[in-house]
């Protein structure tokens, strides 16, 4: 059987303006059957256009933060550095995907963008604009292939149906999170303190933001290798 081309968008290294790919997210798709492809950061729309036709699905990676100007609002003190080439690429790639209702799967940065170019805004910077009763560690202490916190998973949607259970445990690498819903999509997931952890799209064939990384779980979470071959096998 052909094997589903995957792309995923690349990491952007602003100090000497490289592109960089974790192999994680490289592993994870190939072992749930797809073919990973890096996309290119310098792409026009015809380019765009032509790559969402001639690929099967879209992974929009993790990586720094998003330009607050992009969902309306002045940098918080707090955020962090951000990728104007990649913010362009992103943003201008998803319009053509959901034409093309090609599957969608957004990790970490990625389920922010999601967010955002549905018209959604994110907390520029959780520990400082959130005061839960427990802070939980959104930015883990630990290796990244150890959880450090749960979700509870909303039920009725596909995140739930995926992972068969109600609640996960989920590592976790990020100051910025969803805030408000963008248009069409709800939420899957919550942390203790009440953050969205995960959203996706109802009626959509596969549209999925999760704000953990299970590209570091996957060898040994079968829930985490669930997703990934959900993913793949809507691709």
């Amino acid at each position: 059987m052909k094997k589903p081309l995957i792309g995923l968008t690349p990491a952007h290294d602003t100090d000497n303006n490289d592109i960089k790919m974790r192999p994680t997210y490289l592993r994870a798709i190939k072992a749930a059957g797809g073919i990973p492809v890096v996309m290119p950061l310098e792409a026009d729309e015809e380019e765009l256009r032509q790559l969402t036709d001639e690929l099967d699905g879209f992974l929009f990676t993790g990586g720094p933060d998003v330009h607050p100007f992009l969902f309306g609002e002045e940098t918080q003190v707090h955020c962090g550095n951000v990728s104007e080439a990649r913010d362009r690429m992103e943003m201008g790639l998803l319009p053509y995907v959901l034409e093309k209702r090609k599957p969608v799967l957004g990790i970490c940065r990625g389920i922010q963008v999601l967010n955002i170019a549905m018209g959604g805004t994110i907390w520029q910077d959780i520990f400082s604009m959130t005061k839960p009763d427990f802070p939980i560690a959104h930015t883990q202490p630990f290796a990244y292939h150890m959880p450090s916190h749960t979700v509870s998973l909303t039920q009725e949607t596909m995140l739930r149906e995926i992972a068969g259970m109600d609640t996960l445990r989920v590592n976790s690498m990020h100051h910025q999170a969803v805030k408000d819903l963008g248009q069409g999509l709800i939420p899957s997931a919550y942390s203790p303190d009440n953050l969205i952890e995960a959203l996706e799209m109802p009626g959509y064939p596969f549209f999925v933001g999760v704000q953990w990384h299970p590209e570091y779980l996957w060898e040994k979470n079968e829930e985490a290798f669930r997703l990934f071959k959900r993913f793949v096998e809507a691709c």
